[in-house]
């Protein structure tokens, strides 16, 4: 599997999440496949992302791409942390 987890801070959770939501279908047309959304336990605004994808290239030019840099900035992002991740193991306990 491949994963990308991406950490930031947001200036209002709602504003962003409206914004987030909107972009689904773009997300699953660029190959996302799933997502899960944390936020720190003391900062509401300070949200992980961690989705799965179908190829960590095409995740890499989706976030990259100029309209991904626009959607960020109108939905008040602040400087987003983007790891790669490929999955090497996983376990039940």
């Amino acid at each position: 599997m491949q994963y990308v987890l991406i950490i930031h801070e947001v200036e209002a959770y709602p504003a962003w999440k409206a914004i987030f939501d909107q972009a689904a279908d773009l997300r699953k047309q660029a190959g996302e496949i799933s997502y899960q959304l944390l936020r720190y336990d003391n900062d509401a605004n300070k949200i992980v992302y961690f989705s799965v994808w179908s190829s960590l290239d095409k995740a890499r030019r989706f976030f990259g791409s100029p309209e991904l840099v626009e959607i960020r900035r109108k939905a008040g992002i602040k400087a987003p942390d983007f790891i790669y991740l490929q999955e090497i193991e996983r376990g039940v306990l």
